[in-house]
């Protein structure tokens, strides 16, 4: 079963992709025209490559394995930020989240 609870947009890596589309959309320079603005609509999500993909999916991957070890949301943001890219035993990650005074 794939967990993607509905209330974190970083649990869900399409939301993050159709952002980064948003994001790049409104770097474009305001128009009236209506071809101008579809034009720039299919030009955003053209590039939104499948790297960029993956790597959302990734983030979404690692933000979901920590909260599923029973962090709350703020917790489970911190030890997503730091501990990007490694792995963390739950006992070591609870430790350093009382060092950190976050639990």
């Amino acid at each position: 079963i794939f967990f993607l609870p509905k209330f974190h947009y970083k649990l869900n890596f399409i939301k993050q992709c159709w952002g980064y589309a948003k994001h790049i959309y409104c770097l474009n320079p305001e128009s009236s025209c209506e071809d101008h603005l579809k034009n720039y609509a299919l030009a955003a999500l053209d590039s939104v490559s499948l790297v960029s993909m993956q790597q959302f999916a990734n983030r979404s991957h690692q933000f979901m394995d920590v909260y599923s070890c029973g962090l709350n949301k703020r917790q489970a943001a911190w030890a997503s930020r730091k501990y990007h890219g490694y792995c963390v035993s739950s006992e070591s990650l609870m430790d350093k989240l009382k060092k950190a005074h976050i639990v």
